[in-house]
């Protein structure tokens, strides 16, 4: 599987403080360092503040391992009125390796709110 266009959105380490009782990483870790990155993504897009909204799809492919590079990428799918969808994929590359494998994708919907937690326009893209 090919890694998706553009700059990674995230990219870290997995450490052991990250890992449940049987020394895997848990899902949870996964899940919120992908809602980081994608947030991230949304943030620029609507320039200013979202909040998720909707997750869809989390399918774990892979284990993510204690010093595994984890990196994730948000690409922006679809852009509403108030909301942004994005696809967010995260792969894994041992420490001592050069391969990589995706371990898991879901969609993300953020949207635009302003200082009052409000839904507001997305501004139209530059």
């Amino acid at each position: 599987m090919d890694l998706p266009q553009g700059e990674p959105a995230i990219r870290t380490i997995a450490m052991p403080s990250d890992t449940n009782p049987a020394g895997d990483i848990f899902g949870g870790w996964l899940m919120a360092q992908m809602d980081l990155a994608a947030g991230n993504v949304a943030a620029r897009r609507a320039r200013g503040r979202c909040a998720t909204i909707a997750v869809d799809g989390f399918t774990f492919h892979k284990p993510v391992h204690v010093g595994d590079e984890v990196t994730v990428y948000a690409l922006v799918e679809k852009v509403g009125r108030t909301s942004i969808r994005l696809n967010v994929t995260a792969w894994r590359r041992a420490r001592d390796a050069e391969e990589v494998h995706q371990v898991t994708g879901a969609h993300f919907t953020f949207v635009a709110i302003d200082e009052q937690r409000r839904p507001r326009p997305v501004p139209a893209a530059a």
